[in-house]
């Protein structure tokens, strides 16, 4: 059977084009290989991240409620030490209101001798 003429050159190419095929797929599985292992290390860097944030989070609610504590622990001594002022108030009422009758008893005793003075 003849050859064609041109069937070395066809060949050739061929030859050159698998060649260069072969070269492509080459470079693509180096850069699937260098692809899963950039993904590898994105994949530890997200949860590196997400166990940090969780933590955050854990801390922050731990301070939230140390937080509350602190403020439930002062309105109650604010309210404890509003409700002794009161008492306080209340008690010094109480003598104000009694040095204000017994200054009103001298000032009725006072008029008293006044008026006994002004008569002789």
């Amino acid at each position: 059977m003849a050859q064609p003429p041109d069937l070395e050159a066809r060949v050739a190419a061929l030859e050159a084009r698998v060649s260069e095929l072969d070269e492509r797929v080459r470079r693509s599985e180096q850069d699937a290989a260098a692809a899963r292992v950039l993904a590898g290390g994105a994949d530890r860097d997200v949860t590196e991240m997400s166990a940090e944030i969780r933590g955050f989070r854990e801390q922050n609610t731990r301070v939230l409620n140390a937080m509350r504590e602190d403020l439930t622990d002062l309105r109650s001594r604010v309210d404890d030490g509003l409700a002794e002022m009161r008492s306080g108030f209340t008690e010094m009422r109480g003598k104000l209101d009694a040095a204000a009758a017994g200054q009103q008893q001298i000032v009725g005793l006072l008029n008293t001798l006044i008026s006994r003075g002004e008569d002789s």
